[in-house]
């Protein structure tokens, strides 16, 4: 009898829970703990329905703007950054808040202050309506427009072609955000460029990980929520580097069993706002079907942390709690060998 066939799992790494993601869940958390329920969240806290759900039944109240939280409640930012005009309208209605924004973002959103100051025509590659791309516009709306793809550098109008730069939405696809610079340049020929990579750290490490698993597999499964902007590169990210098949799911049970038909290998990762405990579900289910071996592709080790809100750690300080920002666990903590 001819030998079953191997079926193997690639797990990337890194993948799951970034710095900033890490901050801005604790921060929710610590304060349910601290201040007691409920706490409000302007937005979704991170794109994980999971990471929502699970603050929801602590006590959390997810709300849209900040006219639906009563005057003088606690309400925290998320980490996508918010607006000065959100900042002014909390302030309006004396809201205590928690500005749980990522320090990446905010680093964004810096750049943007700067260059507006600097009467710049600011090119911000990213997704209009995505709430990073709104907070960051709003520093600057009159010096800033949103360039969604390359398809769109021939609609871009600017006052003065020598006094152009492009920024970033942190969470794009590093490959599509070059080809966007790319043809801005051959309009702008002096564009510039901001002074860091606007891009994060995890965004970028996650897309090298799946590239480099990507040409081996028949199937890369990416968890992630559908609004996860990472999550959703990461999809695309895997079939433009080869892989036979990608799909996204938030959890397990969505995994549609004829994906794996024919399959010897899958891939596995997760976007920036996924907690491990989602993985773990997912390499259980594909070790149902008989890929119950699993090998890690690692790119990259991430040891960045981040400190709890000014505002929250001020408040933990006077209470005499540890406010230092807890890792989830170790990076590397499932029992499997890497390649």
């Amino acid at each position: 009898m001819p030998s079953p066939l191997r079926k193997r799992v690639l797990l990337a790494a890194p993948r799951g829970y970034c710095a900033g993601v890490d901050r801005a869940v604790i921060a929710v958390e610590k304060a349910l703990d601290h201040y007691g329920a409920p706490i409000y969240v302007r937005k979704e806290i991170v794109h994980n329905k999971y990471v929502v759900e699970t603050l929801a039944s602590r006590g959390a109240i997810f709300v849209d703007e900040t006219d639906e939280v009563p005057e003088g409640a606690r309400v925290v930012f998320s980490a996508h950054g918010v607006s000065p005009a959100v900042h002014a309208a909390a302030e309006a209605r004396s809201l205590q808040t928690i500005d749980a924004t990522c320090p990446l973002v905010t680093k964004v959103h810096k750049e943007a202050v700067r260059f507006a100051s600097d009467d710049y025509d600011i090119l911000l590659i990213g997704h209009t309506g995505h709430e990073e791309v709104e907070g960051t516009q709003g520093e600057a709306p009159e010096h800033i427009q949103v360039v969604n793809s390359p398809a769109d550098v021939d609609d871009v109008v600017v006052r003065d072609p020598d006094k152009v730069v492009w920024i970033s939405q942190t969470t794009l696809s590093v490959d599509e955000t070059m080809e966007t610079v790319r043809r801005l340049r051959e309009r702008f020929p002096t564009l510039q460029d901001p002074p860091s990579d606007d891009i994060c750290y995890a965004t970028q490490n996650r897309q090298v990980a799946v590239k480099k698993l990507a040409p081996d597999c028949d199937v890369v499964i990416t968890v992630g929520s559908a609004n996860s902007s990472n999550s959703v590169r990461l999809v695309e990210v895997a079939l433009d580097a080869g892989a036979r098949s990608s799909y996204r799911v938030d959890r397990a049970s969505e995994i549609d069993p004829a994906w794996l038909e024919g399959a010897t290998t899958v891939g596995v990762t997760s976007g920036a706002s996924v907690p491990e405990i989602l993985v773990r579900d997912v390499l259980d289910l594909l070790a149902e079907h008989g890929f119950g071996e699993v090998e890690e592709v690692r790119t990259a080790t991430e040891d960045l942390m981040f400190s709890l809100p000014r505002e929250l750690a001020s408040d933990l300080k006077r209470m005499g709690v540890n406010v230092s920002t807890p890792r989830r666990g170790p990076r590397r903590d499932l029992s499997i060998q890497p390649l």
